[in-house]
């Protein structure tokens, strides 16, 4: 029998729109590929953000769309700065044995993503030591990336500004630490850019356009720019922000201690005085950053901290996931199945359908995570339930 060959894409799907169908049509067209993977962030995204719906939604969504095995990203990888992000799922897709990776960029031009993984990963005690040197000088992280690459090779002109193409940059770094790097398949966005929020007379939409109607619950104007599948969920599912969860993060900074948030993963350099100072005055999240802000952090640094603070996640949790990995499946159709019975005998990791006993120790963040997330949608996020299976 023909083994079934591969290619995986590394997505959050928040919803599932236009542009991520063409996304996995390519992945399978330019790749060759007989299966599509999707590794596919959970109820926390990597802004910093709970999902508008949720995982088991949005993983159907993908399945009816042209994916054929949807894997979870873990809370721990999944809400993380580009870097980290990136080699949580390129090492699950390593774990899968996936033969390429296609994913999409903002670029125009001509960029070897490839030779820059080699090139970087060749370089990178040159590039740190480089970091090293000006890591504190006020600038947000990107902001210094740039300056750091612009210095040591400024033949290659990059440029750390364009979420997409930081990712795309990451996921070669992290691709090519491997013995066997995967093949890599960019694609360029289409219609919309990244944080465009209007697309009057556009197929292809971003998906924070999409995000804004969905607040202003304006659905109809959906209908062109998303799938059916994905137009009836934001007609008839719970649509999840920020604002869910703001009354309990709220409770939360108000109600502990400063030496217990400093415990929380990545509280540094005394931002736990500063949540404490402008907390009671903060009227929402969106306020509440631009209080506690600063040219050092980031919104988007700020909003993953609120995220682990809402979780209460330690660096002991983070540090228990990434040395001990798994596999989540949350859905597959036929041909997700036949590959995922293919490769069983070579995956090293454990494979998970659903949470039970045997289990709940290794996925306790994702389980927490999604407990915090049912009270948005009050709905079991994780135990009792088993894959999707579309025919």
């Amino acid at each position: 029998m023909k083994l079934l060959t591969s290619c995986g894409v590394i997505v959050e799907y928040n919803p599932f729109h236009n542009g991520h169908r063409y996304h996995v049509l390519e992945a399978r067209k330019r790749s060759k590929s007989d299966v599509v993977v999707a590794v596919m962030s959970g109820n926390f995204l990597q802004r910093g953000e709970p999902a508008c719906m949720d995982k088991w939604i949005r993983a159907q969504q993908a399945l009816k769309n042209g994916v054929d095995l949807v894997i979870e990203l873990p809370t721990v990888y999944s809400v993380q700065s580009a870097d980290y992000f990136a080699d949580g799922a390129v090492k699950l897709l390593h774990s899968l044995r996936v033969d390429s990776l296609c994913f999409g960029t903002d670029i125009t031009g001509d960029l070897d993503y490839e030779r820059f993984g080699r090139f970087n990963y060749e370089n990178q005690q040159l590039i740190d030591e480089e970091y090293q040197k000006i890591k504190n000088n006020g600038m947000s992280y990107p902001q210094q990336m740039t300056s750091v690459y612009r210095k040591l090779f400024p033949e290659w002109l990059l440029d750390f500004s364009s979420p997409n193409h930081i990712l795309g940059m990451a996921y070669a770094k992290s691709n090519a630490a491997y013995d066997f790097p995967m093949s890599l398949y960019p694609v360029t966005r289409q219609g919309s850019g990244f944080h465009d929020t209007t697309f009057e007379q556009q197929k292809y939409a971003s998906a924070t356009g999409i995000r804004k109607l969905l607040a202003e619950k304006n659905i109809d104007s959906l209908k062109d720019v998303v799938p059916f599948e994905t137009y009836f969920d934001c007609l008839n599912e719970s649509i999840v922000s920020w604002v869910d969860f703001w009354p309990f993060l709220k409770y939360k900074i108000q109600t502990t201690s400063v030496a217990e948030l400093s415990q929380i993963y990545q509280m540094s350099e005394g931002l736990e005085y500063r949540l404490k100072e402008y907390i009671n005055g903060a009227t929402g999240l969106d306020d509440f950053i631009k209080k506690i802000k600063s040219k050092r952090y980031t919104r988007t640094r700020l909003q993953r901290l609120c995220v682990y603070l809402l979780l209460n996640l330690t660096q002991q949790e983070v540090q228990t996931v990434w040395e001990n990995p798994y596999l989540r499946i949350l859905g597959f159709n036929s041909i997700g199945q036949q590959f995922l019975k293919q490769q069983k005998k070579i995956i090293n990791k454990p494979l998970i359908t659903n949470v039970n006993q045997k289990n709940t120790k290794l996925m306790d963040v994702d389980i927490k995570a999604g407990l915090v997330y049912s009270n948005a949608v009050h709905d079991s996020q994780d135990f009792y339930r088993k894959p999707i299976v579309i025919d």
